[in-house]
């Protein structure tokens, strides 16, 4: 827990190991991470404050020898050496805009063409059980590229596609260790049938919701039919209840839902893609999972989910494990969310791609570090704040918010109160936002009382 806290420690941790020619370069990587850290949301002149610090950040980025890659690998590696048992690996791929207006030389189009950024997959590992987040176990930084024009539907299936970058990351990440099963978690996007065969050769797991119902797979009896047809034709394993978070005009509910499993087969296609030719494919076996939201409130869209799992499903409880494994989906977006709006990654001001992409690698460890303050929290709340904060941390901390700070859940509560948070009874536990941003503030608080304390001389 203290390497999350400690900004200096962290930075050691996630960017020490990093390999940019010259170890000047490393050394100024970790220092630009820690003032990232303390101040994520903050532009990179707000973050460095003194000309000499920010010259060594543009200097850092500008070099070729930096990428998103380089920065982000060795906490890649760190992740993928920490899991441990049953993992899941959340997959989905996050657009950036950085402004059509802006002359910002590299970048590519995005969202419906007009836009101007990256896209970026990433693959979130989260322990299924407590929903630790661990770290990203691997990512890609890509361009969209425009389809030429009258191309026809053979020479779509030819030629490289954007939904390749499920795959490749899917092999970046690779199988998992002798004491760990990866379980990769994905949305519609994912259904292919190139993902399932990658997945297969990396020795992994999956859960995947279908996108296409009307598919024609194959029972045990060799009969072939639509998904939907042989969903339908199921038994009804059970029932349970699914709390439904208010999202824009939706508000919060419970849902009922019916749950069915099946065994499928997944048939070769008419028209194989080159890969699918090169692994000669033939069939690929697995179980599919449905939920399907019953008597739901007039004028709601029912909830209803597909999923594609490796895992064996013949009862109702192996059935939920496949759906909790799922639900656990949205934290993927809550990183998007840390990486735009906690770290403000779309509104840095670089003159060309290759820096941005390089602000990017960092940005996108940084943004792990915001969703894991939450987590800390969460996981052991009664434990001595001692055991687990700086001793000047709690001191400020105490002074600045006149309370008795004696748990970790104590501590966060206090960090997020100058984060915003009111701390009333009714309300509930801080999110990641308050509470770094209440970070900030402390690290100001402290920087100032070492500055005044300091001797000259």
């Amino acid at each position: 827990m203290n390497g999350v806290l400690s900004t200096s420690d962290w930075a050691m941790e996630q960017f020490g190991a990093c390999e940019f020619g010259d170890r000047r370069r490393t050394k100024r990587a970790v220092r630009v991470a820690a003032q990232i850290a303390e101040y994520p949301d903050g532009s990179t002149p707000e973050q460095t404050e003194r000309w000499a610090d920010l010259k060594a950040a543009y200097r850092l980025f500008d070099c070729e020898d930096v990428t998103f890659t380089a920065l982000a690998r060795p906490h890649w590696e760190l992740t993928r050496s920490r899991a441990r048992g049953t993992v899941l690996l959340i997959g989905d791929t996050t657009e950036t805009d950085f402004g059509i207006h802006r002359n910002v030389d590299g970048l590519g189009p995005t969202g419906d063409g007009y836009g101007r950024g990256f896209l970026l997959h990433n693959s979130l590992m989260v322990d299924p059980e407590t929903q630790e987040i661990v770290g990203l176990a691997g990512q890609e930084l890509f361009y969209r590229q425009p389809a030429p024009n009258n191309e026809n539907s053979y020479q779509r299936t030819q030629r490289p596609r954007e939904s390749e970058v499920w795959g490749r990351v899917i092999e970046l990440v690779g199988p998992p260790a002798a004491d760990a099963h990866y379980i990769h978690v994905f949305d519609r996007g994912a259904d292919n049938l190139e993902v399932f065969c990658r997945l297969r050769g990396q020795h992994c797991g999956w859960v995947i919701r279908a996108a296409q119902l009307h598919r024609r797979v194959q029972d045990e009896q060799e009969q072939t039919t639509s998904l939907r047809k042989r969903l339908a034709s199921q038994p009804v394993l059970g029932t349970y209840e699914l709390q439904i978070r208010a999202h824009n005009k939706r508000d919060r509910r419970t849902a009922t839902l019916e749950v069915r499993c099946a065994p499928v087969t997944l048939l070769r296609p008419k028209r194989c893609t080159p890969y699918l030719k090169q692994i000669d494919f033939q069939e690929l076996s697995q179980w599919v999972v449905e939920a399907r939201e019953v008597n739901p409130p007039r004028g709601v869209e029912p909830l209803h989910w597909v999923l594609y799992t490796s895992e064996p499903v013949t009862s109702f409880e192996e059935a939920w494990t496949i759906l909790e494994y799922y639900e656990q989906r949205w934290l993927i977006e809550e990183y998007h969310k840390a990486l735009k709006t906690g770290c403000r990654l779309e509104a840095r001001q670089y003159a060309e791609a290759s820096r941005l992409e390089a602000v990017a690698g960092m940005l996108s460890v940084v943004a792990v570090r915001l969703l894991q303050m939450k987590r800390v929290a969460q996981q052991d709340p009664q434990r001595p704040a001692e055991q687990v904060v700086p001793r000047q941390w709690l001191k400020m901390l105490r002074a600045l918010r006149k309370r008795a700070i004696t748990t970790v859940r104590d501590f966060f509560r206090q960090l997020a109160g100058l984060g915003g948070v009111l701390g009333r009874k009714h309300d509930g536990e801080p999110g990641w936002i308050t509470i770094w941003r209440g970070m900030k503030k402390l690290h100001l608080c402290l920087r100032g009382h070492e500055a005044m304390t300091k001797k000259c001389g």
